[in-house]
């Protein structure tokens, strides 16, 4: 019986020590412009991107919802919130298997357009403006990534972003 408990012992010192912390998340690569770098980019990278982007996206969609009096942006604001609650999710799933959880906080260049927003005299322009350009980065982000990404299991999780983005950016067109 003591051979069964100084085993059992040493299996849960053993398995406690076995367990690791999960790295530091790296902060995505970006150019002087705070862009950021096209070409391969890392799981890790992808997935700060991509949860800055769908972060982006749902704040500003909520400003919409408060500041503007126009009805197209209004209900454009309202699709692109449960469009990108819908990416973030699937992101979010998919980054826990690979221990790569999204960042709750906006990437610098996205932080920016926020304040930019926030600050806006002309909201209503400035926020289609400021949405397509994030949509179209967004789609070249998603469209590489599910081309060219090394994680199998984002590449599909890319793949339908990069569907909700061109989608996002054609209602984004219709609006005046």
């Amino acid at each position: 019986m003591r051979r069964f408990w100084a085993f059992a012992a040493t299996a849960l010192i053993l398995a406690g020590c076995a367990t690791k912390t999960p790295a530091p998340q790296p902060r995505p690569p970006a150019t002087e412009t705070g862009r950021p770098i096209r070409g391969p980019v890392s799981p890790a990278t992808y997935v700060a991107q991509a949860a800055s982007i769908d972060l982006f996206v749902i704040r500003s969609s909520e400003l919409a919802l408060s500041r503007s009096s126009n009805s197209a942006v209004r209900d454009a604001a309202t699709r692109l919130i449960a469009a990108h609650r819908g990416t973030a999710a699937q992101l979010s799933f998919a980054g826990r298997r690979l221990n790569l959880l999204p960042g709750a906080t906006l990437l610098p260049q996205h932080q920016v357009l926020i304040d930019e927003l926030s600050s806006s005299s002309d909201f209503d322009r400035s926020w289609v403006r400021i949405e397509r350009s994030v949509h179209g980065e967004a789609l070249a982000l998603h469209s590489d990534y599910a081309r060219r990404g090394t994680s199998p299991t984002l590449r599909p999780v890319a793949a339908n972003a990069a569907a909700v983005e061109q989608a996002d950016l054609d209602l984004l067109r219709r609006i005046g």
